[in-house]
């Protein structure tokens, strides 16, 4: 691997302190670039022009990538050479003229509220893994966040008196607050499922499988399926759809956007603005479903 791509792996992780999963996407899409260039007797990444980089992403184009992969890849690729601008490898940035393709942002899936309450009504037992999958499917709705989030939380993470979670995985921290029913979830939990879950006393994890080590995101995928299942949801159902059915519900019923933002941890507003868009939408089709005019 070139050793540039390595050094700014490393400035992502150490300096900008990038989550684990830009890191890992940046690296993909800098080595595929890499290959490319390679498999068309370009061996020096900073020997790259202006014009080597437009070839490439109309290769991506060619190869039938979707328009939100080449628009990665090239933020990573700007991000790369940025930063090889900065460390004095190259003149000027080659990456100016390079533009994004227009992505549409697809309405994602939500769950209507009735949906939700037969959902997280399915763990009903007092098994201490029924007891678990009952917490975090109700922490998951409460909070919106994701499901690497969920699964990497802490016990120092959850403040039970103050009723909030800290999310430390993602670019940067953030405390969210937790109601009423995940409050008792989290406590049964705690108090009767996660003494016999967790093997090791010393350990650390908020939530782990019937073997003591932490959850997996397999794991939790083929928990909520079982769940989903369960309650006779139909909709083609995701960890993911918990949290964009959080982020709808809370905008649906007047919450402010920029705390919605906050809370799902969005750099961007228009990210957010999404569920605005959503809620705008399903309004419509009442609306012509209903009105004698419609």
């Amino acid at each position: 691997m070139n050793h540039w791509i390595e050094g700014f792996i490393q400035y992502l992780h150490d300096e900008k302190q990038s989550s684990a999963n830009t890191v890992y996407s940046y690296r993909r899409d800098l080595c595929k670039m890499q290959s490319w260039f390679s498999e068309n007797g370009i061996d020096d990444l900073c020997a790259v022009s202006e014009q080597n980089l437009a070839s490439y992403v109309v290769a991506l184009e060619d190869d039938g990538f979707a328009k939100s992969t080449i628009s990665r890849s090239i933020a990573a690729i700007k991000s790369f050479y940025g930063y090889l601008f900065r460390e004095g490898r190259i003149r000027r940035d080659v990456t100016s003229m390079l533009h994004s393709p227009k992505v549409e942002k697809k309405l994602p899936g939500v769950l209507s509220v009735q949906e939700v309450d037969c959902l997280l009504g399915q763990p009903f037992g007092s098994k201490p893994k029924e007891i678990r999958d009952k917490a975090m499917l109700e922490l998951l709705y409460a909070t919106g966040i994701r499901v690497s989030e969920l699964i990497h939380l802490q016990l120092s993470d959850v403040n039970m008196e103050m009723c909030y979670i800290v999310c430390k995985l993602s670019d940067r921290v953030r405390k969210i607050p937790f109601g009423s029913e995940a409050e008792r979830a989290l406590a049964r939990y705690l108090a009767d499922a996660r003494p016999f879950l967790a093997k090791d006393p010393g350990c650390s994890v908020l939530f782990t499988n019937c073997s003591g080590s932490p959850m997996s995101r397999q794991g939790f995928w083929k928990l909520i399926k079982y769940y989903a299942n369960r309650a006779g949801i139909v909709s083609d159902i995701t960890p993911q759809t918990l949290r964009h059915s959080f982020a709808a519900h809370l905008v649906a019923n007047g919450a402010d956007l920029h705390a919605v933002q906050e809370m799902l941890g969005h750099s961007d507003i228009s990210t957010t603005q999404i569920y605005a868009n959503l809620n705008n939408n399903r309004i419509r089709q009442v609306y012509i479903q209903a009105h004698p005019r419609g």
